[in-house]
């Protein structure tokens, strides 16, 4: 069985995957993959609270909205994502707008650690960034194209970051700063990057 197979069986439709993230926060006191330590937790419980945020106010753009209406082709988002990543909590929850915006877009999330041999193909400068958003045919469950970790802005705002000389600031001070450029940014850039995505295939 191909990695791509594997990571389809085991994904869960956005709702499931929201619900087992809660579940085994607060009633195990642990988050996804096998590094459970306190910043982990910690970051996966802010993650909560992101999510739930970004759950309760579709802003998906009128300009987006209109474009998904009309979609000629469809297609099956596979994201490969985890609970403790700051940045798939804030544009997760933006991939679920989109799929409920258009029946012909289906959000399945899969967890990267799991599907090691998928995330390699996909790798971001050499590491396995997420999350990784692949585009795939429904019919066909090719994949098209694929998109993230994050928009290019935060993807340079992270990038500088691991390329700083030590000393630099802690990786809880750069998480917040980050997270701030998110807040500012209100999922427009990660909307107006994935709109190109979907043009592109459009087009094609």
């Amino acid at each position: 069985m191909t990695p791509l197979r594997t990571a389809l069986l085991s994904a869960r439709p956005y709702p499931t995957y929201r619900q087992f993230l809660t579940t085994l926060l607060k009633d195990k006191g642990r988050t996804t993959g096998d590094n459970q330590s306190e910043l982990y937790l910690k970051i996966a419980d802010l993650n909560e609270a992101r999510m739930d945020r970004l759950d309760r106010k579709n802003r998906l753009t009128e300009e987006f909205r209109s474009g998904l209406t009309s979609l000629k082709k469809s297609y099956t988002l596979l994201v490969l994502t985890e609970g403790w990543c700051g940045d798939a909590a804030q544009i997760v929850p933006v991939l679920n707008w989109v799929a409920e915006a258009s029946p012909r877009v289906q959000l399945v999330c899969a967890l990267r650690d799991e599907n090691i041999g998928l995330i390699d193909q996909y790798l971001t400068d050499g590491g396995r960034s997420i999350p990784k958003v692949l585009f795939l045919e429904t019919a066909t469950e090719n994949v098209l194209a694929a998109w993230g970790p994050r928009p290019l802005i935060a993807q340079t705002i992270s990038t500088q970051y691991r390329r700083e000389p030590e000393p630099k600031e802690d990786y809880e001070t750069h998480q917040l700063e980050l997270h701030k450029w998110y807040a500012r940014d209100k999922t427009i850039s990660t909307q107006k990057e994935l709109m190109e995505v979907f043009d592109w295939l459009e087009s094609d």
